[in-house]
């Protein structure tokens, strides 16, 4: 067995770690947009299901309104 790497093995790993270690910067800034834009939707849905019970409320506080009203009148 020799003792002695292939020149051209060494060459392909070195170009690999290189090639690793430059797209570890943009891959991480691509993966903070993504669980930001993530979480933004999820709060987007929040605020919409928050604002759709705030109308259902508000009908059934006009409504009950309503209904007292008529009570009183008669």
């Amino acid at each position: 067995m020799s003792g002695t790497v292939n020149e051209k093995v060494i060459n392909s790993i070195t170009q690999i770690n290189t090639e690793t270690v430059g797209l570890s910067p943009s891959i991480a800034i691509g993966n903070l947009y993504q669980a930001t834009s993530q979480a933004l939707g999820m709060a987007f849905t929040n605020l919409s299901n928050a604002q759709q019970n705030g109308n259902h409320v508000g009908e059934a506080i006009g409504s009950t309104g309503s209904k007292l009203i008529l009570k009183l009148a008669t």
